[in-house]
């Protein structure tokens, strides 16, 4: 102890005698507010000399008791005679892990070498931000989850992509942090859950699609259920499906180019389940209409954030950092807030905006006019004469090999006739033998027999 350089500091207090016992309480529950230890030596003066101390028995059991009844949480420091250049000294060492202690029934906060007592505010301030992991929805425990509610396939898969190996269903999520004592959190549910539905019924994707700029006439609407990897597939999916996709050559090869670009709408699909506020029951909406592209989410911007600053810089508040922590881990999102980036250089007339605590990303279409997707069999001529029907029961046959769960609507729209003409192509498709519907109207498919 004697080569110890003797200076205060915000984790080191002197005392030149127990006398100001009182003062090192304190000093002591400041200390543990802001560094979780420290150590006070009684019998070295402020200025760092030493005087020396009584240091019997007596005298570190009064301590002892005096923090013991003056200090909550309670805390268990080592408290020992030292001698410093010969003369004998006390020192205290202590630390402690829990969210806020008080001194004599007050909260105080170390500011250099100095004790300051917090306010009531700072106090609740204090708590929030050193609590903000635990009032997270996806830190929370799902308490009617358990273990057999986990998709040991899906957690696999993930650890697999993430290069880290799996042991049991258990000790993975524990050291993914995904786990509250036996039960699993929120985040691993909504995750790697087999039905995270069960749960959480907003784990849902809402898309639609509308023949004009506004929502009055709907032309195909569709509902996905499922962990956030499944949904965020489907989003994408089907977002390719209803817009445009145009193609360019690479050498011989044909490449697809859709008309909003994948990697821009990718990540806003990803910052929206990311992102999204899981407390709202709302769903993250798709709406695609003939000028834009919209992806919605429940929730403004998180901690404040501003969009001008979401736009400017490479800022990143995250409302669901576990969510998020997963999704990075498999490549899905970035660290350092560049997503808002990626969409602007790929996309640079994206738009964001926030509306009735929902969040925006709204994409212009390019190819504005057209009225049938480019998802539908090439060559479709822009006009089919509706006394033509064997040329468009053909085309039709050709729309649901692209896509079985096509719509009549959307089919009518393609060819620029009544629903009621489609209805009657496929009765007869269905006469022949060529088509078959499986399932309801609503969730059902088709299957092209020949």
């Amino acid at each position: 102890m004697a080569q110890k350089c003797f200076k205060e500091s915000e984790t080191i207090e002197f005392k030149k005698s127990t006398a100001q016992l009182k003062e090192a309480i304190i000093s002591i529950a400041a200390i543990l507010n802001k560094h979780r230890k420290g150590e006070i030596y009684f019998g070295i003066k402020n200025d760092g000399g030493i005087i020396g101390q009584e240091a019997n028995e007596n005298t570190l059991h009064r301590i002892s008791n005096a923090i013991s009844e003056h200090i909550e949480p309670k805390i268990y420091p080592q408290i020992a005679k030292v001698e410093l250049n010969g003369k004998a000294c006390i020192h205290v060492g202590f630390h402690g892990s829990e969210m806020l202690y008080y001194a004599y029934g007050k909260a105080y906060i170390r500011v250099c070498d100095e004790d300051r007592q917090l306010s009531a505010k700072e106090i609740e301030n204090f708590i929030l931000k050193k609590n903000a992991h635990k009032l997270r929805w996806d830190y929370e425990e799902c308490e009617k989850a358990a273990l057999q509610d986990i998709g040991t396939a899906k957690l696999k898969s993930f650890l697999k992509t993430a290069g880290l190996k799996y042991s049991s269903a258990e000790s993975s999520l524990q050291n993914l942090g995904l786990m509250h004592g036996k039960s699993p959190v929120n985040a691993a549910v909504i995750l790697f859950g087999r039905k995270p539905q069960r749960f959480f019924p907003n784990a849902k994707l809402r898309c639609a699609v509308f023949a004009t700029t506004d929502t009055t006439m709907p032309t195909d609407m569709q509902e996905f259920e499922g962990d956030l990897f499944y949904l965020i597939q489907k989003a994408e999916e089907y977002i390719l499906r209803n817009i445009h996709i145009g193609m360019r050559l690479e050498g011989l090869s044909r490449v697809d180019v859709p008309e909003i670009n994948k990697e821009a709408f990718r990540e806003a699909i990803i910052n929206a389940f990311c992102h999204r506020d899981y407390y709202e029951f709302d769903s993250v909406n798709l709406a695609i209409f003939q000028n834009r592209l919209e992806i919605r989410n429940p929730g403004q911007l998180y901690g404040g954030l501003t969009i001008k600053q979401m736009k400017t810089g490479n800022i990143s508040k995250r409302r669901n950092e576990l969510i998020a922590e997963m999704l990075h881990k498999v490549h899905f999102v970035e660290k350092w807030g560049r997503g808002i980036k990626l969409i602007l250089a790929r996309e640079p007339k994206a738009r964001f905006k926030e509306d009735a605590n929902i969040f925006f990303v709204v994409f212009p279409r390019k190819n504005i006019g057209k009225t049938f997707s480019v998802n539908a069999p090439e060559n479709v001529p822009e006009n089919v004469p509706e006394n033509v029907p064997e040329k468009r029961q053909e085309l039709i046959i050709r729309a649901i090999a692209k896509d079985n769960r096509i719509t009549i609507p959307r089919l009518a729209l393609m060819f620029k006739v009544a629903d009621k003409t489609i209805k009657r192509d496929i009765e007869k498709l269905k006469s022949k033998a060529i088509l078959k519907r499986i399932g309801q109207d609503r969730g059902g498919y088709w299957r092209v027999l020949r």
